[in-house]
């Protein structure tokens, strides 16, 4: 994670990527007015930000102002990094985290609806072989602005209330199953 880097932020490059964390639709222009560097300055700085993969300029949902479940999931998995590569495919998860301590993963999940959620954890987490403690939390509120993609119409494409449709669908879960 922040160990492996190797692109050092200085204060010129924090003043940019805070105006932009405020205002994503600032130009090259209005940046290099407000904090006093030349135009072509910031487009090549913008450019390293962005080639380095460090930094991201991302649409969003911000799910502090719409109406959507999120859960949190802790989980005691025999192979985390299974799970971790699974998760990266369902257009549920938000986020996974192989973690230490006596839960090694951690996910958000998240859906326009509750009983997904429910059915995704029962019926792909709980039923898992491999998968030996699951804990989830629903959030019930957010204090601060969180903006993160959000897959739509996969998640059109896929029953977790139905998981042998949802397997079916899911080219990766279809190969490499969660349940028995």
């Amino acid at each position: 994670m922040g160990s492996n880097s190797s692109l050092k932020f200085d204060k010129i490059d924090k003043k940019i990527i805070t105006l932009l964390q405020k205002d994503s639709t600032l130009t090259h222009d209005e940046i290099a007015e407000r904090i006093g560097r030349s135009q072509p300055t910031i487009g090549i700085r913008l450019r390293k930000l962005l080639k380095s993969g460090e930094f991201h300029i991302q649409p969003g949902i911000n799910f502090k102002s719409v109406d959507l479940h999120m859960a949190r999931l802790r989980l005691v998995a025999d192979m985390p990094e299974k799970l971790f590569d699974i998760s990266q495919f369902c257009p549920y998860v938000l986020n996974c985290f192989l973690m230490n301590g006596d839960f090694n993963v951690f996910l958000f999940i998240v859906s326009t609806h509750l009983e997904d959620i429910d059915s995704i954890v029962n019926e792909h987490y709980r039923k898992s072989k491999w998968i030996k403690k699951v804990e989830m939390e629903i959030v019930l509120d957010i204090a601060k602005d969180l903006i993160l993609p959000m897959k739509f119409e996969q998640q059109e494409d896929h029953s977790p209330s139905d998981p042998n449709t949802c397997i079916k669908k899911c080219p990766f879960c279809n190969s490499e199953p969660l349940t028995p």
